[in-house]
């Protein structure tokens, strides 16, 4: 099993949209808005490190309103 924490930086007001979006990929175990730096945190869950690699490359970072990330895997 492969585990990260993602930040998250959305566009200006479009919070509650990415939140939303991200709640609909099924590797996001959990996310939540915080306050900070960043506009999101999320956990996400795989088999593979290549799968989470995937999942946050291919799924998150390319969600509409979405301007960056920062991801701390879990070792």
């Amino acid at each position: 099993m492969a585990t990260a924490f993602v930040l998250i930086n959305a566009e200006i007001s479009s919070e509650s949209e990415v939140l939303k979006d991200l709640t609909a990929i099924p590797e996001v175990q959990e996310a939540h808005m915080v306050y900070g730096v960043y506009d999101i945190i999320a956990r996400v869950e795989t088999e593979t490190m290549q799968d989470l690699k995937d999942t946050i490359s291919w799924k998150i970072r390319r969600l509409d309103k979405v301007s960056s990330t920062l991801t701390m895997i879990v070792v």
